[in-house]
């Protein structure tokens, strides 16, 4: 796969290359490009999808300590990288923590934003702990067990999708693992800020998250001025597009039309 080599990162990518608006894919914590396998094959034919692995995950090294500020510059870079001006950019998660500072940082370049169970706030003190300890285990010599089970119910929610998971985790147990839960553990809070987004903003959000609960997708859209609602997907947990992609494809397509 390409590497683009910007902001002193390797950063490893995909791009389909595709004729169509562009829509930059930016993952979840722990998972990589390859989970929007299931968006790219609906809608790639359309348009241009690139996906990219986040500082510390994937094939994209973390060498240092960095914030999500940091990693939407990464996002920006790698569309100059590209040579496209503007695009949609769609992030799961930590996907959308990062899209939604790149489209404060560079309003004019963001087209729309898709938001999959992702929100603008912070975790409370105790979900921090729960986070911490972790992360502990997972830089420990330990296998994941019953922590990474429990992830991976957290993310998925799907046997077949968590025993795939679970699998890729313990191949990829390094110390990089450290800067990227510094990312997500200390980073701060712009709620206060997303009124500044003009473009237009999708929601998308698993009925079941645990994670990030509903109710975080309905205040940040409640808050936003070009607000587009909150698609709801029944028995999903943090990861929808990948559990139940046909409902979330078929949002996100009418999104893009409206918007792309």
């Amino acid at each position: 796969m390409p590497v683009a080599e910007v902001n002193g990162q390797k950063i490893n990518y995909a791009d389909n290359e595709a004729d169509g608006p562009a829509v930059l894919w930016s993952h979840g914590f722990l998972m990589d490009h390859t989970m929007f396998d299931a968006q790219v094959a609906e809608l790639g034919g359309d348009y241009r999808c690139i996906r990219w692995d986040e500082r510390g995950f994937g094939d994209t090294p973390a060498t240092a300590p960095f914030t999500y500020w940091d990693s939407a510059a990464d996002a920006m870079a790698l569309l100059d990288h590209l040579g496209i001006e503007s695009a949609v950019l769609a992030g799961m998660s930590q996907g959308g923590f990062l899209s939604l500072r790149a489209a404060l940082d560079s309003p004019d370049r963001v087209k729309g934003l898709v938001l999959i169970d992702s929100e603008p706030g912070v975790d409370p003190p105790e979900t921090l702990e729960g986070y911490k300890g972790m992360v502990g285990h997972w830089l420990s010599d330990e296998p994941l067990g019953e922590v990474g089970e429990f992830v991976a119910g957290l993310i998925l929610g799907e046997p077949t999708l968590n025993a795939e998971w679970i699998a890729k985790w313990e191949q990829r147990r390094d110390s990089q693992m450290e800067f990227a839960a510094g990312a997500l553990l200390d980073r701060d809070d712009i709620t206060d800020r997303i009124g500044e987004l003009a473009m237009p903003i999708l929601s998308v959000h698993g009925e079941e998250d645990q994670s990030i609960t509903i109710d975080k997708a309905d205040a940040l859209q409640a808050a936003v001025p070009n607000g587009r609602g909150v698609v709801r997907v029944a028995g999903a947990a943090h990861a929808p597009n990948m559990t139940h992609a046909d409902q979330v494809n078929a949002a996100i397509r009418t999104f893009l039309e409206e918007v792309a």
